[in-house]
Parts: C-alpha cells; structure tokens; sequence
C-alpha cells in the first residue's frame, strides 16, 4: 500500500456525480469538497463521472482523485479499481472493502464471528417464493441499495405484499431484517478512530429519502463536546453510544476500511421520542458500513467531526493527504 503526502501544488481531481440513483447528492458533496479545497490554495477539478470516466481521467492528468461518489460504480470497488490500474491515488477505501462493506449481505457475513451486534436476517430471492416464516413487521433490503433507495419498511401485511410484488418486479436478491423499533445513531470513523455519536430524529416514521435530504424533515443531535460522547437530548445512555463506538471500530477494520466511512445504527428501545426506555442488555444493532459518506458542510460526518475541533476544510484536507493505492 503506498501512501502520499499532497501540497497545494498537486492537482485534485473531485469525482462526483457517477451513474447510480445517486448522482444528485453525490454532486453536492463534490461540489461542497471543491470549494474547500480551493478555498485552502489546492488546484482542483470537478470531474462529473459518466461512462467515459477512463478518457476523462486520462486526459485531465490529475495527481490523485478525492471520490465523492455514492451508491454503485462509486462505493462499491469499481471506480477504486479503475483509479489502481490507471495509478492514480485515491481517498476512499480500497477495491475489496469497498465491494463488500456496499453489499449489505457480506457485510454481516463478514461481521458475523465479531462483537459487532447484527439483526436477525435471511436471504431472498425474488423468483422464489417469500418465506412463510417471515412476518411482519419486517425490513426488506435492496444489497447494494444506499440513501435509503431500495428499503421497504413492512409494518403491516398489506405493506409486505407491495413489497414482494415490487421486489418481483425489479426482480434480483434480497435482505430480509427483522424490524427493530428505536433511535437510530451513526458513528463516523477516521482511520480507524470513531467521532462522537451523531443521534438522527426523523420527523416521519422513517429515516427515508425524503427525511435525509429534505430541509425540516429530521432533526440531529450532535454533543457539544468528546467527553459527552452523545448528545444528552438524545435520551441514549452514554454506555449505549459507547458501545456503538466500539462496534463500529470492530466493524472497520473487520472490513478492512481505511480513511472515511460510517456505520449506522439502531438502538433498541420502548416507547417513542423522547419519551423512551431502554432494557438493561440492550445494545446499539449495526445496520450498515458507508464506505464514502456525504460531504456537504451540513452532513454527518463533518458535523461528527466538527465535536472534536475539526473543520469542514479541516477534514477534506486530512483526508487528501491520506489518499494512496492499496496496491
């Protein structure tokens, strides 16, 4: 694995956009890195990725590639492993992490034998006929879905068939989870270390496409210092949020992940915000690995990274400088 150190003479290619149903948010986290970047002196380029991505990165002979790319041909291994053959280096997680921490079904393949607490599950597939043991309410996963496109949330029986027959329709394998009622947190990672705990309150029953990305739809906590691991208006017990810190350590370098990433979670739990208990062996169920998190100035990650002093120009500029080839 060779690493890089950057200066601000070196040219950054961002690469956002891409040909996943993504593409949208993906173009603002690259647009929002740019413009840090070039505020700190860095030469840069918005590369917006389509299929003739190999020509364009030929061309635009840059130094290294800062992926803001989400969901397929972006987070799962394909443009990583472009970028190795084409010797560029790059911020994300290599080609094999990336591949596996994408699908959802490896992922917890791969955590099974850890201490990382993973929902009951199964798998599949959509010609076949939908197992009688599973009832509702229940959780239906596109693998390699991400943004919360390709979930389908099964509270009731009539829910359930909508599902089954729109998975039918798109046909393919799918995640069957039991569903688990509770506040949903996510740990952000740099490296290896985890930020403090960001709490996400949707204003819905779901922390869906609309909650993620429409302005009003979902309220984040985030704790005001390290020490405070979580925000107290989160109502989740500090030893909880720890934990979840734990997990998601265990998690990334289980996988194998290197830079940044982000593993979300659901902590159990009765009753409804904010009025709610916790049991006493409850612990946080990991619910998946994001290999390239969003990057606006408002999203998870940097606002995680913001507790602990770090800026959002701050945190682009770590994470350029960590940009390598894995081989």
């Amino acid at each position: 694995m060779t690493g890089y150190n950057f200066a601000p003479s070196h040219h950054i290619g961002v690469l956002m956009g891409g040909l996943s149903p993504e593409r949208d948010i993906s173009l603002k986290s690259g647009k929002a890195v740019a413009k840090a970047l070039r505020e700190q002196g860095f030469r840069v380029s918005e590369i917006v990725v389509n299929r003739d991505i190999a020509q364009v990165l030929q061309d635009s002979q840059i130094d290294v590639a800062w992926i803001a790319l989400h969901g397929v041909y972006g987070e799962d291994g394909c443009i990583q492993g472009l970028l190795e053959i084409m010797g560029i280096p790059y911020t994300s997680s290599g080609v094999q992490a990336c591949a596996v921490s994408m699908h959802k079904t490896r992922t917890k393949d791969v955590l099974r034998d850890s201490d990382v607490c993973l929902s009951k599950d199964a798998v599949w597939h959509s010609t076949s006929p939908f197992p009688s043991n599973w009832t509702t309410p229940l959780v239906i996963k596109d693998p390699l879905g991400g943004s919360s496109i390709g979930v389908w949330v099964c509270k009731t029986e009539d829910a359930l068939h909508e599902a089954i027959s729109e998975c039918q329709t798109l046909g393919g394998e799918y995640l069957l989870e039991e569903f688990i009622g509770g506040i949903e947190i996510t740990v952000a990672l740099l490296n290896g270390e985890a930020f403090p705990v960001i709490t996400i309150i949707p204003h819905g029953d779901f922390f869906d496409l609309k909650a993620k990305y429409t302005k009003g739809e979902t309220t984040y906590l985030a704790p005001n210092t390290v020490e405070d691991v979580i925000s107290p208006e989160s109502r989740i017990p500090k030893s909880l949020a720890k934990d979840a810190q734990e997990q998601a350590v265990i998690a990334f370098r289980k996988l194998g992940m290197h830079g940044v990433c982000r593993a979300d979670f659901i902590v159990p739990c009765n009753g409804q915000y904010p009025n709610v208990t916790f049991e006493s062996d409850v612990r946080p169920v990991f619910l998946e690995m994001n290999a390239i998190p969003g990057m606006t100035e408002t999203s998870l990650t940097p606002m995680a990274a913001n507790v602990t002093g770090l800026s959002f120009s701050d945190l682009t500029r770590v994470i350029t400088t960590q940009a390598r080839l894995e081989n």
